[in-house]
């Protein structure tokens, strides 16, 4: 088994950071260019609005497939050991995004060109399914107690610089180049530059030390799922409708909002894009603070409030959204965030309390990544057909009020964890 000296918790919290930022970097990336060139490369013969439901249709592929990774990377964890899952995930999500720029549209292979986006849209998902769950319990497991939430943050910072680092390169390129050079080639520069990223993962978390806890195991899950299920299914089915309304609002704000605002409003990218990464940039440095809220008075009353929060902005932020002027476009935008942060930046330390460690990566990760499927692969093909009138689009309003209603029953049956610490090791 892999030993070396423990790191440092900043390292390790980087580490983390750094890994989780290069997986949602991969997995943006995509859903970026669905909103705003993938329908008509890959779905010519659609309508426009037939076009970008296939394209987000593919997009929904990826949450899909990121339970079964949970469970297979979840196996390796609960087995062979949280480490491993950091290597092997990071690696199969770069690989696929690479392949993702390289695919030939539809013009030059025709039907073939929307199959593979299938197939490696899918295979991004698989290993995006595992990178969560190994990323948080490596960091989460080496954490004191008293401070876990605030270092199992640090993992849940890295879709929002993944989500800005991605935006960040998808801004320069539409606003550097013709339409033309971007429907041509622009596109897919950010894909290639996704095997880069990747290579400086891979050597980051090379020197990671195992978890504490993992090591400590005197006897592992023989197959994990099978006692999660057979023990634990409430459990899973509460988490993963917990946290689907913070994937739906997440993908309602950063994938079907610049959709519709580009489409429908007229609004340029450009402007677009600013408004929501700006957003996004104060939910990523308010993450940690949030967090030590959580270590303070408590998981379960923060995502109780957060849930609240959503259900009560879902329409005012629709309705500023309709405006199509960036300054309250941002300011629906920011509150959304903040609402999804408050639940969100303690759930790094509260999924893994919630299961014992002989089959927490696997656990923690099948609920975390089945919220993904029921609210964030569903929201932008639900959005898009709900937004077909002319009008606000209300319908998109309370399909996000309903999720969030719906989560907040589901966190409301779920128990505090705070300030139980996280057993050492299971007993058997």
């Amino acid at each position: 088994m892999h030993r070396t000296a423990p790191p440092s918790l900043p390292r390790l919290a980087a580490a983390s950071l750094a890994g989780t930022a290069i997986e949602f970097y991969d997995f943006f990336i995509y859903g970026t260019a669905a909103a705003l060139v993938l329908g008509p490369l890959f779905f010519p013969t659609f309508s426009p609005l037939a076009g970008t439901l296939a394209a987000f249709a593919t997009f929904g592929v990826g949450f899909v497939a990121r339970p079964l990774g949970s469970v297979l990377f979840g196996h390796i964890g609960d087995r062979h050991g949280r480490r491993p899952v950091l290597i092997a995930s990071l690696l199969l999500t770069g690989v696929a995004t690479v392949a993702v720029g390289c695919v030939p549209t539809y013009e030059s292979i025709g039907i073939a060109a929307p199959a593979l986006l299938l197939v490696l849209r899918f295979l991004q998902g698989l290993g995006l399914g595992g990178e969560w769950g190994g990323a948080v319990l490596l960091t989460a497991e080496h954490a004191p107690a008293e401070r876990r939430g605030l270092w199992a943050s640090f993992p849940q910072i890295g879709p929002s610089v993944g989500f800005l680092l991605a935006n960040g390169i998808m801004l320069v390129l539409s606003a550097t180049l013709s339409e033309a050079q971007f429907a041509a080639w622009g596109w897919r520069v950010p894909f290639w530059v996704a095997g880069l990223l990747v290579a400086a993962g891979l050597a980051l978390r090379s020197s990671l030390a195992e978890s504490p806890d993992f090591l400590k195991l005197r006897e592992h899950a023989r197959v994990p799922l099978a006692e999660v299920v057979r023990g634990h299914w409430r459990l899973v089915l509460l988490t993963a409708g917990a946290l689907a309304v913070g994937y739906a609002v997440f993908y309602a704000v950063t994938t079907w909002s610049l959709s519709y605002g580009v489409e429908r409003l007229g609004v340029s990218r450009t402007v677009m894009l600013a408004c929501i990464m700006a957003a996004v940039v104060v939910k990523g440095a308010l993450t940690p603070l949030v967090a030590v809220l959580g270590d303070r008075y408590g998981r379960r009353p923060l995502c109780l409030l957060g849930c609240a929060a959503t259900a009560l902005w879902m329409f005012p932020m629709i309705a500023l959204l309709a405006t199509g002027q960036p300054l309250l476009m941002f300011t629906g935008f920011l509150v959304a965030m903040l609402a999804f942060i408050t639940m969100f930046a303690v759930i790094g330390a509260y999924l893994p309390e919630l299961y014992e460690p002989r089959m927490r990566c696997t656990g923690a990760a099948v609920g975390y990544n089945l919220g993904g499927v029921v609210g964030g692969a569903l929201t932008p093909i639900v959005a898009t057909a709900a937004a077909r009138g002319d009008g606000t689009p209300w319908g998109v309003a309370a399909y996000l009020t309903g999720i969030a209603l719906l989560s907040l029953g589901c966190f409301a049956l779920l128990p505090e964890t705070r300030p139980v610490a996280v057993p050492a090791a299971a007993t058997g």
